[in-house]
């Protein structure tokens, strides 16, 4: 049976978008933990619109200063830009277009209530094998992983990365590589070696060149690579994108609380899935269950869960700058 699973690179636009709005979250939780925040980011060429609310005691800061900062980190820097050109983002044309609020009083007045600032429904996935991930998109993250590590350090390889992994019954069938090159490099054999394994199939840049990458090339937006931050096909998404909000947001909160519960229970089960749901204003959840399946045997059974999300916060440090760091790993990314 085949399975596919695809990884992308901090370097892609849309994980561009994430990132700029988990920095910014970071620097504001510097200078108060008690936040209210939720952002999206688009970033076209060299164009940056922000988007959302943030209800807090501290001044957003130099918005553009902490967009440049972000840019830097994942690796389009000022080095970046004299090897790549026109061909990418220039973080010194950069043109911030500003679109921020404050949080509906409706909605404050249940999370100063110490409920949920959203609502909806969550899943977290764990199964045997390396990160407690399907095998398939664990071999296409350690394969993304690899090759950007080595394109920050080439003046040839850029760090706009898409990596797809087929599996039929384990063995690795095809592995389909998306990556910016100035020039032709044959990548074959590091990624055999990086995989472990040689592939049946190997395809770097399918439309033979790819040269103009990032915000150039495509536009970038948060919360659309979703399933390569979460499970792939293995399991349903649950909730929204958790790379824009604070932790009094159920769609980060919850989905890292429901990714926990599922490495918690998987024990000797060959997965585990966990499903909660949220009302706002409010801290008891609607529903939980948790599924277990062992050689083909399902159980199941009910989760009363009356964490509030103070308590959550505090067990997990979400009142910490740690954003960024979690948005590079994703929530699948996350181990109990």
């Amino acid at each position: 049976m085949q399975r596919t699973a695809e990884a992308v690179s901090l370097g892609h636009p849309d994980k561009i978008a994430d990132y700029i709005s988990s920095y910014i979250l970071d620097r504001i939780i510097e200078q108060d933990p008690k936040v209210r925040y939720a952002v999206e980011v688009m970033i076209k060429d060299h164009t940056i619109v922000l988007g959302g609310e943030v209800t807090t005691s501290a001044p957003l800061g130099d918005l553009t200063a902490y967009v440049k900062a972000a840019l830097a980190e994942i690796g389009y820097n000022d080095r970046y830009s004299k090897i790549w050109g026109e061909y990418t983002v220039d973080p010194d044309k950069l043109k911030l277009i500003n679109m921020i609020g404050v949080q509906s009083a409706d909605i404050s007045q249940g999370v100063d209530a110490d409920g949920w600032g959203d609502q909806g429904v969550f899943v977290g996935y764990a199964c045997q094998g390396e990160g407690k991930i399907n095998r398939e998109l664990y071999l296409a993250r350690k394969l993304n992983k690899a090759l950007y590590d080595k394109a920050r350090q080439s003046e040839n390889l850029g760090i706009d990365i898409k990596t797809q992994i087929t599996l039929n019954d384990d063995r690795i069938e095809t592995a389909i590589v998306a990556i910016p090159m100035l020039r032709d490099e044959d990548l074959t054999n590091f990624i055999i070696e990086t995989l472990g394994e040689k592939p049946e199939h190997i395809i770097v840049n399918g439309t033979g060149r790819y040269t103009y990458h990032g915000s150039v090339a495509d536009c970038g937006m948060t919360g659309r690579k979703l399933a390569c931050d979460f499970y792939s096909t293995a399991a349903p998404i649950g909730g929204g994108s958790p790379w824009t909000k604070d932790a009094s947001k159920a769609d980060l909160t919850l989905n890292i609380y429901a990714r926990i519960l599922a490495c918690e229970n998987l024990a000797d089960n060959d997965e585990c899935f966990v499903y909660l749901s949220s009302c706002i204003g409010r801290n008891e959840l609607p529903s939980g269950l948790i599924k277990t399946i062992k050689k083909g045997v399902v159980s199941c059974r009910n989760l009363w869960c009356n964490q509030k999300p103070s308590t959550l916060i505090k067990a997990y440090g979400l009142n910490k700058p740690i954003y960024a760091e979690l948005c590079s790993k994703g929530i699948s990314g996350i181990l109990q």
